[in-house]
């Protein structure tokens, strides 16, 4: 059996797809039953976060194994195998481990170094528990990891590299500024009361905003997350609880909302959010234009820039103009300014000359654009320049077009639900500042990365060389016990016909006897299995089982007999906290 990680993430895909593929706690429920139903898994853990769906199993068959567990995310996500395909990454074995290790430091997260994911990883180990899908490979594996991420969080300054998701979407509503500085005395309203809200309300907590509403569908859990704040021993900040329906008017008192929920749909809309700035500012929050020079000479400039027939194809009457018509660019107008930029006084003239010669009527024409007159006396006019300054000066480009600067925001909006809560339209409203999943995944993108993270990769890359060896030595223990096991019986055989060719033989002689027979047995066999397992955990050791399996003849099954009480003896001791 071997391990298999098919997933994807905000490395993988673009945030519209992850947030159509996002898993509710039920679907992650029958992802992993049908994934354990399926031929090549024996076991399967679902690790579903804000930005990443993975299914980790232990199957027999790789290819087999990639392609039941893709088809299973994709009919689980709703998302067409077909779409979901070019965004799934595939790890097997080492690489398997690695990539879980490295997500479990936060080496893989939108935010390098933040923590909450050993969080997730727990609950994903614990739900799979909870259905009896995890056995020995998946609970050592997921253990493993939270030990992992917690040496790597202890033993370094990950840390420093980067903060919580919600730390990160804070800094970025700031623009840069000190958040502390930035929050203080700012009403927050954050909505949802699950492990991510609950974090984004106690960071503006300790951040100083002077009061938190929280709203929620169960307005019980709004309630104990108000009270949690309202206690805290580090804050003083003032936290009530509301109704979901009072989302609105909350949000015109709010300066900052935060929304994390489990909605398939959307929380905000953009003309909530719209309604709430326009309550705040009386002006109504629309999306800003770009101003440019006067209409009239928007439209002069517009009729000059359309192209018009050009010179890619020759008409009655081409012979005779003066143009190198080959030269002239496709869409210009031979007819036109652009044609004759450059030309001198003469050659002007000369092709004033065939313009008013009335051979445009061969030429298709748009509606409403100059006629050979208008041409004939826009050249004249332009031969008179060129007599001045000795040729018709070159077009100049339009001037840029002017955007008018976006006031200040009056609601920040930071959206760390997957798929989202609020509208992306929000980002084009003025008085508004959105921060969302897509946003923060293009500035982490840009983030510097600390010296420690070197360090975590190297405990991540010496742990799974020792996760490797450890599971490839346990692979082989099946067959020592197995061994030892038949050692035991021919021991037992042998006694009880000793017994039988020595009835009068007295209980002290027997024991004698036994235990002097089985400390032969166990020094013969001691040395070659503790070199067996030694070399089982080297790099391609797992021949050794089979080896002692056809040396002493062991019967297979009762070899996975073993196995299978060992992964059931593990499951039940790791069903408790992680």
């Amino acid at each position: 059996m071997s391990l298999l990680v098919v997933g994807l993430s905000h490395r993988s895909a673009p945030v519209s797809v992850l947030e159509r593929a996002s898993l509710n706690a039920d679907a992650q429920l029958k992802l992993l039953q049908d994934t354990v139903a399926a031929e090549p898994a024996a076991e399967a853990a679902v690790l579903a976060t804000c930005n990443r769906i993975e299914l980790y199993a232990d199957v027999d068959k790789f290819h087999a194994g990639v392609a039941e567990l893709s088809t299973l995310l994709a009919q689980h996500s709703g998302v067409g195998l077909e779409e979901l395909t070019p965004h799934l990454y595939v790890h097997y074995e080492d690489r398997a481990v690695h990539h879980l290790f490295s997500v479990a430091c936060g080496l893989d997260s939108m935010v390098v170094g933040e923590g909450q994911i050993l969080g997730q990883i727990k609950d994903s180990l614990a739900r799979a528990q909870d259905l009896h899908t995890a056995g020995r490979l998946l609970n050592d594996l997921f253990q493993q990891a939270l030990r992992v991420g917690k040496r790597a969080h202890s033993e370094t300054g990950i840390d420093r590299a980067g903060q919580s998701l919600v730390t990160f979407g804070l800094e970025q509503l700031s623009a840069g500024a000190d958040v502390q500085r930035w929050a203080r005395g700012k009403k927050a309203l954050v909505i949802g009361a699950g492990s991510m809200s609950s974090l984004a309300a106690a960071t503006l907590a300790r951040s100083g905003v002077a009061e938190i509403v929280v709203a929620n569908r169960t307005f019980e859990r709004a309630e104990r997350l108000a009270q949690i704040l309202s206690e805290g021993d580090d804050t003083d900040v003032l936290a009530r609880a509301v109704p979901m329906d009072s989302v609105p008017v909350e949000l015109t008192r709010a300066d900052v909302a935060v929304s994390c929920t489990g909605a398939t749909g959307l929380v905000l809309t953009a003309d909530d959010v719209a309604a709430a700035v326009e309550g705040r500012t009386g002006a109504p929050a629309v999306e800003p234009a770009a101003t440019g020079r006067p209409a009239e000479d928007t439209a002069v400039r517009a009729a000059a820039e359309t192209p018009l027939p050009g010179a890619g194809a020759a008409t009655a009457g081409d012979e005779n103009c003066p143009l190198d018509l080959s030269a002239v660019p496709s869409g210009f107008s031979v007819m036109g300014e652009a044609a004759v930029a450059g030309m001198d006084a003469a050659t002007l003239e000369q092709h004033g000359a065939w313009a008013a010669g009335g051979t445009a009527v061969d030429r298709p024409r748009e509606t409403g654009r100059p006629g050979p007159e208008a041409d004939a006396e826009l050249i004249g006019a332009l031969a008179a320049t060129a007599t001045r300054v000795g040729r018709v000066p070159e077009r100049r480009r339009p001037e840029p077009v002017a955007e008018v600067p976006r006031p200040e925001p009056v609601l920040f909006v930071l959206d760390l639900a997957m798929p989202r809560d609020v509208d992306a339209a929000v980002h084009r409203l003025a008085g508004a500042r959105l921060v969302d999943i897509e946003s923060l995944a293009d500035a982490s993108a840009d983030a510097p990365m600390a010296a420690d993270v070197d360090m975590v990769r190297r405990i991540v890359a010496d742990e799974v060389a020792a996760f490797g060896a450890a599971q490839r030595a346990a692979r082989i223990t099946p067959t020592v016990v197995a061994l030892r096991s038949m050692a035991a019986e021919v021991v037992a055989g042998e006694i009880a016909r000793l017994e039988g060719r020595l009835p009068g033989l007295d209980d002290k002689h027997r024991a004698e006897i036994t235990q002097t027979v089985k400390r032969v047995v166990d020094k013969l066999l001691h040395a070659p299995t503790v070199r067996v397992k030694q070399l089982a955990a080297e790099p391609g050791g797992a021949g050794y089982a089979d080896a002692l399996r056809t040396l002493f003849d062991l019967d297979q099954e009762t070899v996975a007999s073993v196995s299978r009480a060992g992964n059931s003896t593990t499951t039940e001791k790791n069903r408790g906290p992680a």
